[in-house]
């Protein structure tokens, strides 16, 4: 299956579970464990919440991670400030990379959107280097997408 089929697949998956529910934090859930389920080589899936000047652990699957992440601080708290996609090949090269997980090789987070305004980003952690590439990012925006038709 091609990458784009992979994505489109994933992103009906996404839909279907998230149709109809308004909960947010339940939505997110079920799009943690879905992609951690659907995604290689991901050791860490999950959603940060925007509160004020910070970021708040949400619905994740992986090992335990960091609770709150200023905004333009590390990959989340960048994505989350400046409302752009952060595909980071090697986080160790990424300046204040905040190491939750020592595993962690490279990462994607996109930014969460309702009305306008980032609420959430999705984080998505790897072992392997320069693990998500622009199908990877496209497919996910995709995701992102439709996530954020469901927020009221």
């Amino acid at each position: 299956m091609s990458k784009a089929d992979f994505y489109q697949t994933l992103n009906t998956q996404v839909g279907a579970i998230i149709a109809g529910e308004t909960d947010s934090i339940a939505n997110m859930a079920n799009i943690s464990a879905l992609l951690f389920e659907a995604l290689d080589e991901v050791n860490w899936v999950g959603f940060y919440r925007c509160f004020d000047e910070e970021l708040v652990l949400g619905p994740f699957q992986g090992k335990v991670a960091c609770i709150r992440i200023p905004l333009g601080t590390g990959v989340c708290g960048t994505a989350a400030k400046t409302g752009e996609v952060q595909r980071v090949a090697d986080v160790h090269q990424f300046s204040g990379h905040i190491a939750c997980d020592a595993a962690s090789n490279a990462e994607i987070v996109l930014p969460v959107r309702k009305e306008g305004k980032v609420v959430a980003v999705l984080d998505i952690d790897s072992t392997r280097f320069d693990r998500f590439d622009e199908e990877d990012q496209a497919g996910l925006e995709a995701l992102v997408q439709i996530f954020e038709s469901s927020l009221v």
